[in-house]
């Protein structure tokens, strides 16, 4: 159409339509691509950020922490440590409540609830001598924690979270012992009271 106007000729009909109608297609297109962007990032607010998704790996209900806890000693067969039935404990007056369960005399699982009953905390309380905590339940009941936090992780990476809270390569026979890690959001502490009381804690990091 240009060289047409340059030369002084007459504009044929079909260019003009043929110009008219490839306005029309990029004025389109255009206005797609313009919807699309603005669909995206309005999407992407709606999102919340990934630090906020891996705030959410403790939150679980207390049937939900059983099966998982359950599955990872039967996936790694660790043996004496399935859980048969929670005790729950609800508490009217603030609206949350507590379970437990009791594996033998020396290890006992505490766990604190949300208001909505989801899991807030979980404390495995050890009685004994911690020298050598590689060689009893206590280190198999921890793993079996992490692995219950992290549905993701393996029994290595269970035993990696162990070595950096520090309970594989220091001496753990000390009065006050005291090591933790986070991993996703979730902090793990291992502690040592006295020489007779250990507490292992999976709390939501700040």
């Amino acid at each position: 159409m240009i060289l047409s106007m340059r030369k002084g000729n007459g504009l044929p009909i079909k260019y003009i339509f043929l110009t008219t109608a490839c306005f029309a297609i990029a004025s389109i297109g255009l206005y797609g691509m313009m919807t699309l962007s603005s669909n995206s990032a309005q999407s992407g607010e709606d999102q919340p950020p990934s630090s906020q998704i891996e705030l959410s790996g403790l939150q679980m209900t207390t049937d939900e922490f059983q099966n998982k806890f359950n599955g990872a000693v039967g996936k790694y067969r660790l043996n004496g440590l399935s859980i048969t039935r929670l005790a729950i404990q609800d508490s009217s007056e603030q609206g949350s409540g507590a379970f437990e369960y009791i594996f033998n005399d020396e290890l006992r699982l505490v766990g604190l609830l949300n208001a909505d009953q989801s899991i807030q905390e979980i404390s495995l309380f050890a009685t004994g001598d911690p020298r050598q905590p590689t060689g009893g339940i206590l280190l198999t009941a921890i793993a079996t924690l992490i692995l219950t936090t992290h549905s993701e992780y393996t029994y290595n990476d269970a035993q990696d979270v162990i070595q950096d809270i520090g309970l594989l390569d220091r001496d753990v026979n000390q009065l006050d012992f005291d090591g933790a890690t986070v991993r996703n959001g979730l902090e793990y502490r291992f502690s040592i009271q006295d020489n007779n009381h250990s507490t292992f804690k999976i709390t939501v990091a700040e």
